[in-house]
């Protein structure tokens, strides 16, 4: 059986590299490795991701030892063990340049520890909050491609992605939010008198104190929680009563057509889902043009497929959602499609 987290499949990839470019490498090893590489499309990408990194962080400088001829050294030149290229190429992986996410992070992380501070304060003055009678209501967005943390006056917080609408209303009884466009993440501070409600179309999800996501697509709606227990209330159809679901830490519930799909995964799989609170866009045997689709949620410049073969291509793998131009040349490396590029737009056709 081949691992299947993402962590162990990369270090795998990584194996594979470093074990191709020493002198031992067979024509069995070459059989293992495209045994390895047809068993998921996510080890092609993975070994595909892995080798470019690897060029672009200069591996000729770190292991070339000296040489100083153009292109690479023969096979067998390395004078580091295969376990210290496999080290060094995951670094490379690891290290690279901060892009406008890892910057977007700098700022969150300074504004997480500004928010610590005013933490202090809170405590104070929360007993006059919770005496007020009024409804305090506030709206949050974010723009296309901004991720945005925003601390709840109750204490909870809530991650925007990217282009996300939610609007707040805080009262002594309640604590209601309306998603009316994108996905949140909302993290629950704990409050058994007021219980917190996420509406989209007419279900509720209901939290005391708790940590999972909302996404709405138009009508549809998905539901993951990755800590606690939710409840999804379903809404009435023809004034009959509609029973709820109850959603424990590693569900995922699918809402389409007023229909509602529950999955079971592990704590781990079901935060994979919200990989894009770190820049990432993780896809399982995904076909091509919902992949698009989700990119094209945080980019201004819009993938766009050009034929129905290239959008049922089926991907998997890990992917910077800030960086689409590596999404494409991976594309074309690995599958038989074609990019073509303007400024505004990247279309893909098959090839």
């Amino acid at each position: 059986m081949f691992s299947t987290t993402q962590t162990d499949i990369e270090a795998r990839a990584a194996d594979w590299l470093a074990q191709r470019d020493s002198a031992q490498w067979s024509a069995a090893d070459a059989q293992a490795l495209d045994v390895w590489l047809t068993a998921d499309t996510r080890h092609r990408v993975a070994l595909l991701r892995l080798q470019a990194h690897w060029q672009q962080a200069g591996r000729l400088q770190a292991l070339g030892a000296g040489w100083t001829q153009a292109g690479p050294p023969p096979r067998g030149f390395w004078q580091t063990p295969a376990s210290s290229r496999r080290e060094q190429m995951l670094q490379a992986v690891l290290h690279r340049p901060a892009t406008r996410q890892a910057r977007s992070r700098n700022r969150l992380h300074h504004v997480a520890s500004m928010a610590a501070l005013a933490g202090c304060c809170a405590v104070l003055v929360s007993w006059a909050w919770r005496n007020y009678t009024h409804v305090d209501a506030t709206s949050y967005r974010s723009a296309v491609g901004e991720i945005r943390t925003q601390a709840l006056q109750d204490g909870s917080h809530a991650i925007l992605a990217s282009n996300t609408r939610i609007d707040v209303q805080l009262a002594r009884t309640h604590r209601d939010v309306a998603l009316v466009q994108g996905e949140a993440i909302f993290e629950v501070a704990k409050d058994p008198q007021r219980p917190f409600a996420v509406a989209v179309g007419g279900y509720r999800a209901v939290a005391v104190g708790t940590r999972f996501s909302v996404r709405r697509d138009q009508n549809d709606l998905r539901v993951v929680v990755t800590e606690g227990t939710v409840r999804l209330d379903a809404p009435s159809t023809d004034g009959h009563f509609s029973p709820s679901s109850m959603l424990p830490a590693g569900s995922v519930a699918l809402v389409h057509d007023g229909s509602v799909l529950v999955r079971s995964l592990s704590v781990a799989d079901a935060g994979q889902l919200l990989g894009w609170r770190d820049g990432w866009l993780v896809f399982r045997d995904t076909p091509l043009q919902d992949a698009v689709a989700e990119f094209n949620r945080y980019n201004t410049r819009k993938l766009r497929i050009a034929d129905a073969e290239a959008g049922a291509l089926r991907i998997g793998g890990s992917f910077r959602w800030d960086n689409e131009e590596t999404f494409v040349r991976l594309l074309e490396a690995g599958f038989p499609v074609h990019a073509d590029t303007t400024p505004t737009q990247i279309t893909l056709s098959s090839r």
